[in-house]
């Protein structure tokens, strides 16, 4: 399964980079820089996964183009049922330890 983070695409900004992927991964400070980026990857076909550790999540529109996200308890003060029916995101783990990787399917 290729995995492929957001940093990764950002050196040569080439939507060919994205090819094969099934996971595109972005860290929840790349958000901003992102929103071309999450529009393609419903168009290809790619799950996407954001690594929202460090900071407690801000609603907005980037949710609805994300599978998976991966939480800090230490910022978000309730449990992953609430997070999902908050954001819409399918899958919520709340880990402060494991990689976002261990949790891409």
């Amino acid at each position: 399964m290729k995995i492929i983070r957001f940093s990764e695409f950002q050196q040569n900004n080439d939507l060919a980079a994205l090819d094969g992927a099934r996971w595109l991964i972005i860290h929840h400070q790349e958000l901003d820089r992102a929103a071309a980026v999450l529009f393609h990857s419903e168009l290809l076909d790619i799950l996407v996964g954001v690594d929202h550790r460090g900071a407690k999540i801000l609603d907005g529109l980037w949710q609805r183009a994300v599978h998976l996200i991966l939480a800090d308890s230490k910022h978000e003060l309730t449990d992953e049922q609430e997070i999902v029916r908050r954001t819409g995101i399918n899958k919520v783990v709340l880990d402060s330890i494991n990689e976002i990787e261990d949790y891409c399917y």
